[in-house]
Order: structure tokens, then C-alpha cells, then sequence
């Protein structure tokens, strides 16, 4: 009886103190199998993200053993990490090849991507803008027109954008290339999106001032959301970079030629220059490594910002 008296008063004196520990929040000691559990988690996202970021390297890796090598290093049957020798002239070879005017190409590109990217966001924000803060009774009306283009394929307004533009003379020309696409419904949905989250005390208090909409957008909005912009431009010139098919069709003289359609012509049906068409990749893929690591952050902003919720 004794026994049973004295167990029962340790247990009234363990359970109080647990739950005092609980109510003051004071943390309990790991045991040895979670501080093992911890630190095997820890390795296994080390390794995943070592795996991942060499999968992600390689295919770079690739491109520059491959540009700096000789056809002979290239097409050998045993592999080396990088040659014996590493031909720096190829990057000479490239730029002076009279088939292929690859500087002229990078130039375009550079023109079409930033006129392109200042136009899409010029036209995109004003659209977001007036269809989010301006009230009219038709702004949901244009808003949902907008998403419904984003329904259709492109191919269906491939051919008539290229009689248009055709029918304007426009072909072979770097107005044919930037033109059609300025506007953008996807880029327009992404900043109405974004400026329905703005907040609307900046707003108010232009308002008080005497600034109406397009002063208040100047002034206010686009100074403050000066992340998101580049967020949008960075996204925008990587996909006018990489654009191929319309290049391809616009651009039949090679005056107008992108560094897309010149990438293209390295492979024909009767020759294949290799090491020029690895050098070229890696000349054109170096503005985009260089936007990815200076706008990484903004991407990853913009993304969260416009109000999509993944």
C-alpha cells in the first residue's frame, strides 16, 4: 500500500512540472535518434543540391570544352576533360567567317531584345495599369479579351501576321522582327495583376497632391516597382534572345539575320562545322548567364508579386 502511495505522488510530482515545461515553451533535449535523423536530412539536401547543380553545369561545361577544341578533339573516340590545346582562334574563326556574319546576328539581337523588351513593358505596364487602378465599365470586359488571346495557339496567327507584315514591306527588316510583337497579353496580365497588390496610400496621396492617373503612374507607381519591371524585362529579353521561328521567317536576307537563325546555319544538309557552332552557343548564351546572375533575385520576386498563388 505503501508502494502504491509513494508512485502515485512522483507522478502528481512529474506530470505538473511537464506541463508547466509546455505552457512556458521551454524546450525539451533531442534525443540521439532525431539529432541522427537531423543530420542525415542535412547531407541528403547537400547532395541533392552538389547533384542538381552539376546536372545543371554540365550541358555549359559542354559548350566550352567543345568551342575551345579542334573537329579532331571533338569527334575522337576517347574523352578528355579539356584538350591539350585550347584553340583560341576559333573565336577569331567565328567572327570572320564571310558564310556567316555572326556579329551583324548578335547586333540584331541586341536591338530586337532591348527595343523589344522597352516596348512590351512601355505597352504592358500602361494596359496593367489603366485596367487595375482606372475605373471604367468595361475594364474586366478588355482584362478577360486580354487572357482569352493567351488561348490561342500561335500557329493560328503565324501566317496572318506574316501577310501583314509582308503587306507592309517589312521583311528582312528589324521592324518586321520587333513590331508584331510589342504587345504582350501574358506581360499585361502579370502587371495588372501586380498593380492590384500596390498600395494604394502612395496612390491616395498623389491624388491629394493634384497628380492624376498618368502623372501618378510616372511619378508614383513606376518608381516603386522598379523590381518587378526588371523581374518582367529579364523574362522578356531572355524570350526575345532565344526566339527562332519568326526570326527565321522575317529574316531572309542575312543582314536581318538574329543569333538564333545564324546558330542555325552552322548545320546544313551537306556540312556540319562544329567547333564554330559550339563557340557561337557559347558567345550567344553569355548575355543571358549574365542577366540570370545580376536579375536572379528579381525573378524570384516578380514570380511572387503578381499575385499568383502556386
Amino acid at each position: 500500500m505503501a508502494t502504491t502511495t509513494e508512485g502515485a505522488t512522483e507522478r502528481a510530482t512529474v506530470r505538473p512540472g511537464r506541463r508547466a515545461a509546455e505552457r512556458t515553451g521551454t524546450p525539451r533535449p533531442i534525443g540521439h535518434g532525431q539529432g541522427t535523423l537531423g543530420k542525415v536530412g542535412a547531407v541528403a539536401r547537400w547532395v541533392a543540391l552538389v547533384v542538381a547543380s552539376v546536372i545543371f553545369l554540365l550541358p555549359f561545361y559542354l559548350i566550352v570544352r567543345n568551342a575551345l577544341s579542334s573537329e579532331a578533339d571533338i569527334t575522337a573516340p576517347t574523352w578528355t576533360v579539356f584538350p591539350s590545346t585550347l584553340h583560341w582562334e576559333n573565336i577569331g574563326e567565328l567572327f570572320n567567317d564571310q558564310e556567316v556574319p555572326m556579329a551583324r546576328a548578335l547586333w540584331n539581337s541586341v536591338v530586337v531584345g532591348v527595343l523589344g523588351t522597352g516596348g512590351q513593358l512601355l505597352l504592358a505596364s500602361m494596359a496593367g495599369y489603366g485596367l487595375a487602378r482606372i475605373p471604367h465599365r468595361m475594364a474586366n470586359t478588355v482584362f478577360y479579351l486580354i487572357v482569352a488571346t493567351l488561348m490561342i495557339p500561335a500557329a493560328v496567327t503565324f501566317i496572318p501576321s506574316f501577310v501583314l507584315v509582308s503587306s507592309l514591306g517589312w521583311v528582312s527588316s528589324l521592324r518586321g522582327l520587333i513590331v508584331p510583337g510589342l504587345f504582350s497579353g501574358f506581360a499585361a496580365f502579370l502587371f495588372r495583376q501586380y498593380f492590384l497588390n500596390f498600395p494604394r496610400e502612395l496612390e491616395e496621396a498623389a491624388r491629394v497632391d493634384g497628380l492624376g492617373y498618368w502623372r501618378t503612374f510616372w511619378l508614383i507607381v513606376v518608381p516603386n516597382s522598379l523590381p518587378f519591371f526588371a523581374a518582367i524585362a529579364a523574362i522578356t529579353f531572355i524570350g526575345n534572345w532565344n526566339a527562332f521561328l519568326w526570326p527565321l521567317v522575317i529574316g531572309q536576307d542575312s543582314s536581318s539575320w538574329t543569333v538564333q537563325v545564324a546558330l542555325s546555319t552552322f548545320i546544313t544538309a551537306q556540312t556540319i562545322n562544329i567547333h564554330e557552332l559550339f563557340m557561337a552557343a557559347a558567345v550567344s548564351i553569355l548575355p543571358l548567364v549574365l542577366i540570370f546572375v545580376f536579375l536572379q533575385r528579381y525573378l524570384v520576386r516578380g514570380v511572387t508579386e503578381t499575385g499568383i498563388k502556386g
